[in-house]
């Protein structure tokens, strides 16, 4: 990781770690990159944070200072502008957005021609001139300024490729949608209506404050009770700029990534469309996963954390699927990253096409508890190396065995820590858990 740019983009507090004047360099240096033989054009898309507008016009101010022509998609998911830059030719893309953080964070992702995260070099780049001392980027002058469109149609294109993905209707299918005030409430019930879905939907009025808060699949139990108490036959929650997706059943259990890319993985090897038997996980997903899918002879392997990793493995392997347990699921046929309306249409046409409910499709998987907890510290590299914290790490990994298991981890996005333990019990994973945030304490690093 860089100096700004993490494992998801330039992210932090809004005008605190980010600034305008971030924005504004990050504009100038991506109209100049892209624009040095050609007059570039840049697509951008945000999530409804109320920061989300003054960073786009920052952004918006540093590209046509360059001579970049801008195309402004507006409130619209992740994945959308993932899409439209790789299908209509544009240079690259930005989506301003902290995903599923609070609505007062914000954050820069920077998607290249190919629709991908951008690479480490050009951000090192960027970095580079965001603390240069000397402007060295000209400034476009007269014809060459660079002009600014509304293009509400590349949205309306990726809705329509959505909805050409669904393999059968959904009529008479009550179905309910979490939108965690984010960026699905631009697309997800369109798209659901379309299929002749009955649609239920909650969390769907944005106000710039209310993004991720107490909604979405951070806070999935609110759509949990939706569904029992709308006798719904199943729901989807997203975050907030819907690129992750979690589901309920109709019996209200909680169906996350790993329990996703199980579902689509079974389906996906009996229709032999999963590329080398094999699914991309990462390292925080749960024991069970792998058992459940060791008895379908699934292979599987395991990343870092971050769909970025999960791609880059999937595309230098040649596979189909894979994700992560927070909802970060790819279909590497249909999307080059994490889609977390795709992903609910994915999951529906399992369903439809096995005749099945989810509850009946998962009663082969046993899913080990597993609680993960994260601690806000001074320094992430100096609490995770601490001598008295790795050795405590180790005696509670020697004491689960082949029993369970304990991940310590720094966060990629956040000053945080990240503790996970999978036991037989919940009890058990909370008696561990407390014993290494406890040393943790006790050596100072807890903020």
């Amino acid at each position: 990781m860089g100096k700004y740019f993490g494992t998801d983009g330039f992210r932090g507090e809004a005008n605190v770690n980010l600034t305008v004047e971030h924005a504004y360099k990050v504009g100038r240096f991506l109209g100049y990159y892209y624009g040095k033989d050609h007059k570039a054009n840049i697509v951008i898309g945000k999530d409804t944070r109320r920061s989300s507008y003054m960073f786009e016009y920052s952004l918006v101010a540093g590209l046509t200072a360059s001579g970049a022509d801008v195309y402004l998609l507006h409130v619209t998911p992740t994945p959308s502008v993932s899409y439209v830059v790789r299908s209509e030719g544009f240079d690259c893309g930005i989506m301003i957005s902290a995903s599923h953080n609070v609505y007062y964070d914000n954050g820069i992702k920077v998607i290249n021609k190919s629709g991908y995260k951008l690479e480490a070099d050009v951000e090192e780049l960027i970095e580079a001139y965001i603390d240069s001392e000397v402007d060295t980027i000209p400034y476009a002058t007269r014809e060459n300024i660079g002009k600014t469109v509304d293009y509400s149609i590349g949205r309306n294109r990726y809705i329509g490729y959505l909805i050409s993905l669904a393999t059968r209707s959904f009529q008479d299918k009550k179905i309910g949608l979490d939108l965690s005030n984010g960026s699905a409430t631009t697309v997800a019930k369109g798209v659901f209506d379309a299929l002749g879905a009955k649609t239920f939907v909650i969390n769907s009025n944005p106000d710039g404050t209310n993004i991720n808060r107490e909604c979405g699949s951070t806070h999935i139990e609110h759509l949990q009770k939706f569904v029992i108490d709308n006798n719904l036959d199943v729901g989807f929650a997203y975050d907030g700029d819907a690129d992750r997706c979690l589901a309920i059943d109709e019996k209200g259990n909680i169906i996350d990534g790993d329990l996703i890319l199980y579902l689509c993985g079974v389906y996906m090897k009996s229709r032999n469309e999963l590329a080398n038997n094999t699914i991309v996980t990462t390292i925080m997903s749960n024991l069970g996963l792998y058992k459940a899918l060791e008895k379908k002879d699934i292979q599987y392997v395991k990343t870092a954390v971050g769909d970025k990793y999960v791609f880059e493995n999937m595309m230098e392997n040649g596979h189909s699927l894979g994700g992560e347990q927070s909802g970060h699921i790819i279909f590497s046929k249909h999307a080059t990253t994490g889609d977390g309306i795709l992903t609910s249409l994915k999951l529906m046409e399992v369903m439809l096409e096995s005749k099945a409910t989810l509850s009946e499709l998962l009663k082969e998987v046993t899913i080990f508890p597993q609680l993960l907890v994260n601690i806000k510290v001074h320094n992430k590299k100096a609490a995770r190396e601490d001598k008295e914290v790795v050795e405590i790490v180790a005696q509670v990994e020697k004491e689960l065995g082949s029993n369970g298991r304990i991940l310590v981890r720094e966060s990629g996005t956040e000053p945080v820590i990240r503790v996970m333990v999978e036991a037989e019990t919940q009890e058990i994973c909370h008696i561990l858990v407390d014993r290494v945030v406890q040393v943790m304490k006790k050596q100072g690093h807890v903020l």
